[in-house]
């Protein structure tokens, strides 16, 4: 995203009038989080640049350079991380240029601190100021990963929690999501799971702040359901973190060559967590 939409979203916020904390609690978000992205230390999803403006009363056009017009604005704010346009339940081929594509394979294969900037450019295909060129060193390649993972886990999310009827629904949908995205994503996800700890102070505690975000909306969800009388958990904080961490390991054993596709596992885990919130 161009410094100038996270300067025209700020600019935007104070004209209306609100505070950093009002805007971020229309827009479901963290004041950390509202204010990485008008800094500019955070990009910002086409979805979540329409919530934005909703909140607003503007348009997303309006936030973006105008320099550039609607159609390079949109570009720079970045699509879905995986170019798709369809449901969330849909996994098309990542569009990511070739230097991630070499440092994910890289990752997974040694880990972030057994794998080199030389390393990644030979998996690449490139010379090494040729990587340097893209990307400042190798704690920002990996911060843009977890970027990428988090951007698609929460617009699929989101999309999957728009269609449900009811808080019960709603939950199942989320775990489904959720479970989607770590089998149809391991590679990603699996480096999420296991490299936050090699995050640097900054990185990590927004990436933490993402994380959190997208638990609470699934928290909020089974406090709905619970107060429904669609559930009956008497720890529902303690259930919902189980539940999310069910979907995190996934990465650690699902193959896609197993006896089980990602839409049989996600269906599995969606009835799981209802079974465990009703029971505990």
């Amino acid at each position: 995203m161009g410094t100038a939409v996270h300067e025209a979203i700020r600019s935007a916020r104070i004209a209306a009038g609100l505070s950093l904390r009002e805007l971020a609690s229309r827009i479901d978000v963290s004041p950390a989080t509202l204010s990485a992205i008008e800094n500019g230390k955070t990009g910002v999803s086409v979805d979540r640049l329409q919530v934005v403006a909703d909140a607003l009363k503007t348009t997303a056009a309006a936030l973006l350079d105008p320099s550039s017009g609607t159609t390079a604005g949109l570009e720079q704010v970045g699509r879905r991380s995986d170019g798709a346009t369809g449901a969330w339940r849909e996994f098309l081929p990542m569009s990511i240029d070739p230097v991630l594509a070499a440092a994910i394979e890289g990752f997974v294969d040694t880990g972030y601190h057994g794998a080199t900037m030389r390393s990644i450019a030979t998996r690449a295909g490139m010379s090494v100021p040729g990587v340097y060129h893209h990307y400042r060193d190798k704690q920002d390649i990996l911060a843009r990963i977890l970027d990428l993972t988090m951007d698609e886990l929460h617009w699929r999310a989101r999309a999957a929690r728009a269609e449900g009827g009811s808080s019960v629904v709603r939950v199942a949908l989320i775990v489904e999501a959720l479970a989607l995205y770590h089998t149809h994503r391991r590679e990603l996800a699996f480096i999420g799971a296991s490299e936050m700890r090699s995050l640097e102070p900054d990185n990590r505690a927004r990436i933490t702040e993402s994380r959190n975000e997208l638990q609470h909306m699934l928290d909020r969800e089974i406090d709905g359901a619970i107060a429904a009388g669609e559930l009956g958990s008497r720890h529902p904080r303690d259930a919902g973190r189980a539940i999310s961490t069910m979907c995190t390991s996934l990465p650690q054993w699902f193959r896609i060559d197993g006896p089980s596709t990602p839409e049989q596992i996600a269906r599995e885990y969606a009835d799981f967590a209802l079974d465990l919130l009703r029971r505990t």
